[in-house]
């Protein structure tokens, strides 16, 4: 029972919640970028090299062979592209999330502070100071 004590206690702290949050919407987030990149940028992209898809590029290794019961063996590199222009896109988004971030903080940072109101006893030695100045 103490076992089970701990992991509720580990798994209810606030940054494995954050974490598992995270986790999902970063899935949800590379579906998007997976379909972006499939479904809107490579076909452009293929369209300009000639009507090439990328995602059927392979380069194969063993024929399948449906009497031999052979499957197909083969490098499938155009998935791999798509792969790397994933990644790359998600990485610059975040980046670009980052980088504004970071820009808010520094505009937070870079605000001076409000100069604390003087207190009473200042206030008044202030006008003491004064009225002396003005005697003389």
């Amino acid at each position: 029972m103490a076992i089970i004590k701990e992991f509720k206690e580990f798994a209810m702290r606030g940054n494995v919640v954050d974490l598992a949050v995270g986790v999902i919407i970063g899935a949800a987030f590379g579906k998007i970028v997976s379909s972006l990149v499939n479904d809107i940028i490579m076909p452009p992209i293929g369209y300009l090299l000639g009507g090439i898809d990328f995602s059927n590029k392979k380069i194969t290794l063993v024929e399948a062979d449906a009497a031999k019961k052979v499957a197909e063996v083969a490098i499938r590199y155009g998935t791999f592209i798509n792969s790397i222009i994933d990644f790359l896109i998600v990485a610059f988004c975040i980046f670009l999330v980052i980088k504004g971030i970071n820009s808010v903080k520094k505009k937070e940072e870079e605000a001076p502070a409000a100069a604390p109101a003087p207190s009473n006893e200042e206030v008044l030695l202030t006008e003491i100071r004064d009225l002396l100045a003005k005697g003389k």
